[in-house]
């Protein structure tokens, strides 16, 4: 009573919708700078389950606006951290940390176990895969980004509502939309739009005003406006995605088979003497590798970049996380150029690895 007092004494929520909080269950994407702000205030509302899933580590550059972290959390993974520290701001909800990358060997699985689908990923593909997913496993989907300045709220697959591919039917093409860490965000717009976020998940557990469906919110920063577009069902394309569930297992089979061939860790190479190291990230990312030799080729440049690939050494590709990297190894092995891994974790593991020298 003490705790959700402020909660109960409004009188569209009351003990009962408390009791419908306390008994909801809502699975979150990312711990990220929306994701931050959605755990929070979920976990400060008294959701009786929230799970957690997130295989980035916090990194120096993530405390400019992910707000559930400090310095005491550098190099520890995000929904480990998260959940510690949510633990200790309402230690009465059950908060499950899932420290993997979603994927379509888990995710129907992970889903079936929630409610409400939290979006607070950073990138198309795990987008798309959401979306999906939800569809397939008829979850409500509340759907959040950001783009430098800007926002967008939603709430998909709601009440046979539309979804997120009817807004947006298929993925851009690989590399023309850069994400936060290349292009940069104003660290207060996460907050603002996870907030949001978080307000339409209890909208959904109480069954109170009216919940964003069949519309897209666009907020602006610099200018404070807030519209709205309106998003009707296609039900063509969620039919079509419908159908395709018995894919999912086809698609598992093929990630599983790709990840095993392109991926490597840094115990795997550790003693490994003649490897080129490729670092992907764009030039205004995060500071140079110093501890080990290493070529610089940005993602958007590598298939213009072919002539600085070393032919004859084992070519270990990273970025900051390790997910653009295996994007970068598989367009290689596409290419005819053999011999080439993804480093699980990317820069991370690697700024802990002082083998030799100096940058090219």
């Amino acid at each position: 009573m003490s705790r959700y007092n402020r909660h109960i004494i409004l009188s569209e929520i009351g003990q009962v919708g408390q009791d419908k909080i306390s008994k909801a269950k809502v699975l979150v994407i990312g711990a990220g700078g929306l994701g931050c702000p959605v755990l929070q205030y979920l976990t400060g509302a008294g959701v009786g389950t929230i799970g957690i899933i997130d295989f980035d580590v916090v990194e120096l550059s993530n405390l400019q606006r992910q707000i559930l972290f400090g310095s005491s959390c550098l190099g520890k993974n995000k929904a480990i951290a998260a959940k510690e520290r949510l633990e200790d701001l309402n230690d009465t909800i059950s908060i499950a940390a899932y420290p993997f990358q979603l994927n379509y060997q888990n995710a129907i699985d992970l889903f079936n176990q929630y409610d409400i689908i939290v979006d607070g990923s950073d990138n198309f593909e795990t987008r798309y895969l959401v979306n999906d997913t939800c569809l397939i496993t008829n979850k409500p989907l509340v759907f959040g980004a950001i783009y430098k300045f800007e926002g967008q709220v939603s709430v998909f697959n709601y009440k046979k509502g539309p979804s997120y591919r009817c807004l947006f039917p298929n993925p851009p093409q690989e590399g023309t939309i850069p994400n936060c860490s290349e292009i940069g965000v104003l660290g207060i717009l996460p907050g603002i739009i996870g907030s949001m976020q978080a307000n339409e998940v209890l909208k959904i557990i109480l069954g109170i005003g009216d919940v964003l469906s069949g519309q897209l919110l666009l907020y602006n920063a610099l200018t404070s406006k807030v519209s709205t577009l309106k998003v009707n069902r296609n039900e063509a394309i969620i039919q079509s995605i419908l159908e395709e569930k018995n894919n999912f297992h086809k698609k598992q089979i093929s990630e599983n088979c790709e990840m095993e061939v392109l991926e490597v860790s840094i115990d795997d190479i550790i003693s490994e003497e003649n490897i080129q190291f490729i670092d992907i990230r764009e030039p205004h990312e995060q500071p140079k590798i110093e501890s080990i030799k290493v070529s610089h080729i940005p993602f958007s440049q590598l298939e213009q970049s072919l002539s600085k690939i070393t032919s004859d050494k084992k070519k270990v590709l990273f970025c900051q996380s390790g997910v653009r990297s295996k994007r970068a190894t598989q367009m290689l092995n596409e290419l005819n150029i053999t011999n080439c891994f993804s480093l699980k974790e990317g820069a991370t593991v690697l700024n802990n690895y002082t083998k030799v020298s100096s940058n090219e």
